[in-house]
């Protein structure tokens, strides 16, 4: 059976990790890396550096503070020291974030050949791997068998199929849908198998000669109901049990899926899981537990940077348009129903304006680039008087932004570049 498991990941309760070892990473080494001061605004005063270092600064451009990344690896390790984190590339496929959570003892969950490759590029081994898509193309399959990324999920007797002929050492992970009253919310939609489909499916992969070496589950994305959780995890041993009962060998792999948030509602998942775990599993010998954390990681630690390129006065009423908007890194605005904050960096372009002295603030709409009306990021927004090249900021914008946006209209997709910085986590050597 594939490791999973990596050796870096199960090390990090034991000393702290080097600064150096995450600073030389792959897709890390050789870039700038800011050390943040402690102070309160070091990341705005790092943008704004940025931005009077370089006035033709391509915009919009990300920051990626990777003292956070740290902090929330830890913190998993912490409250889920038994469940092995399988980043979810999707949520945000940042080479430097991918290569710093490799070193930090993440595993990677991939959902296609071309997540599989950016992982792999990075020196990452394949047994960090699981290709966590029930539905894949056979090209793809055959690409993971030649690469050696040996497990996978599924959900329906044609993926079997497929996974027969196309990658037949293959091991299988049996995609459940969680339990309706249990809280888990849209990937159910799309995926997972139903409680009546399940004993055909063990059945089928078994005589297919495919080893189903245990079962995964997604409660979806951003989910806040941390009983969700408790309910999916009781229906994966029932998968468990009847896999037995069928002469199956014992399944390992509980797979937790995703649906993190890193704010308090993950230290109530964590409990729930935790809980859960030992309620449904506890004489479980040789269980292997991962979760597929996207958002828990990325989402806080990037930061977006965007120009005011053009603004209309009405009355009282300010107007704005910035280099970015809902075709690009905004798209979650309406693919995950995010909302947003931001901070102005007011008179960033010409500091010495008398004007940029008045700090009284007006209903404002922020209007991303395209011609579609609806490329609106803020409406009724309280923003200062802005001017054209000034500056708009906006925290948590690293959860299935960049990843999703598009080329509409012509307009560049994401950002132009991102920067690396590093806020003191709690726990770290500088050796």
């Amino acid at each position: 059976m594939p490791t999973l498991v990596s050796e870096a990941f199960q090390a990090r309760s034991a000393e702290p990790l080097s600064l150096k070892r995450i600073f030389s990473a792959s897709g890390i080494k050789g870039k700038r890396i800011t050390v943040l001061s402690p102070k309160q605004n070091a990341l705005t005063d790092f943008i704004q550096t940025l931005i009077a270092e370089n006035p033709d600064i391509d915009s919009p451009f990300g920051v990626l503070d990777l003292g956070i990344v740290m902090g929330l690896m830890d913190k998993w390790a912490t409250k889920l020291p038994t469940v092995q984190p399988f980043y979810a590339v999707k949520c945000n496929p940042n080479l430097s974030l991918i290569g710093a959570l490799a070193v930090l003892g993440a595993s990677f969950d991939c959902a296609s050949k071309a997540e599989i490759e950016a992982v792999l590029s990075l020196g990452v081994s394949p047994d960090r791997i699981i290709y966590a898509n029930p539905c894949k193309s056979a090209s793809h399959i055959r690409y993971a068998a030649t690469v050696g990324v040996n497990v996978t999920t599924y959900d329906s007797k044609d993926e079997v199929e497929k996974i027969r002929k196309c990658h037949p050492t293959c091991e299988l992970l049996l995609r459940i849908k969680p339990p309706q009253e249990s809280g888990a919310r849209r990937l159910g939609v799309k995926f997972g198998a139903l409680p009546e489909e399940v004993p055909e499916l063990l059945s089928v992969a078994h005589a297919a000669g495919l080893k189903v070496t245990g079962v995964s589950f997604h409660i979806g994305s951003g989910g806040e109901n941390a009983q969700a959780y408790q309910g999916a995890i009781s229906a994966a041993k029932s998968v468990f049990d009847a896999a037995s009962r069928l002469g199956m060998p014992r399944m390992r792999v509980l797979d937790i899926g995703g649906g993190f948030t890193s704010g308090p509602m993950f230290d109530a998942a964590a409990m729930k899981i935790n809980a859960a775990i030992q309620d449904s599993f506890g004489n479980e010998e040789e269980l292997v537990v991962i979760g597929e954390p996207g958002r828990y990681i990325a989402e806080t630690a990037f930061t977006l940077a965007t120009k005011v390129v053009g603004k209309r006065v009405r009355g009282e009423l300010r107007e704005y348009w910035i280099d970015d908007g809902i075709y690009g890194t905004f798209n979650h605005m309406y693919f995950d129903d995010a909302t947003f904050t931001c901070m102005p960096l007011a008179c960033t372009s010409k500091p010495e304006d008398p004007s940029c002295r008045d700090f009284k603030t007006y209903s404002s709409t922020v209007f991303g680039p395209t011609c579609d009306s609806l490329d609106t990021v803020l409406t009724d927004y309280q923003l200062p008087e802005l001017q054209a090249n000034d500056f708009l900021v906006f925290p948590n914008m690293g959860a299935y932004t960049t990843s999703s946006s598009s080329n509409f209209n012509g307009f560049s997709s994401s950002v132009n570049s991102t920067f690396l910085a590093y806020s003191q986590p709690y726990r770290a050597s500088m050796f």
